[in-house]
């Protein structure tokens, strides 16, 4: 199975989840996709297999990958302060992989219905179900 880790920014979303990942015993393939090159970093010190950054690597990984995780503005163009560009965010949305994403209240996206819970918390459920889809 290959999850596909796609975060911006600093990275910390997307390291938090490879981290967990590792540390859940995940034997299958990791792929971090950065939105810049200290996301990648991030990500890549946390223990993906593979990584790469910006737009093309995005369009590529998400054709081919059976999970995609990462902040919910991975699916909105021009969102994480416009570093998801709508080619971005279109190859995300309608890749058929299963989408676990998480809800983060920025990007002028709202999920009613979500609690709002702490970070890590929100995290381990994000890689329960990806591990769920193992």
């Amino acid at each position: 199975m290959t999850v596909l880790v796609i975060d911006g920014q600093g990275g910390r979303i997307g390291r938090a989840i490879v981290e967990q990942l590792r540390t859940a015993g995940f034997a299958g393939t990791v792929v971090a996709i950065g939105t810049n090159t200290t996301a990648t970093a991030a990500m890549m010190k946390a223990g993906a297999d593979a990584g790469a950054t910006g737009e093309n690597p995005v369009v590529v990984n998400a054709a081919k990958a059976d999970v995609i995780t990462g902040p919910i503005g991975i699916l909105a163009a021009n969102s994480l302060l416009g570093e998801i560009t709508p080619k971005m965010a279109l190859a995300v949305s309608e890749s058929s992989a299963k989408k676990v994403l998480i809800p983060m209240n920025r990007c002028h996206i709202f999920v009613a219905g979500t609690p709002e819970l702490p970070f890590s918390e929100t995290i381990a459920l994000a890689v329960q179900a990806i591990l769920r889809q193992a």
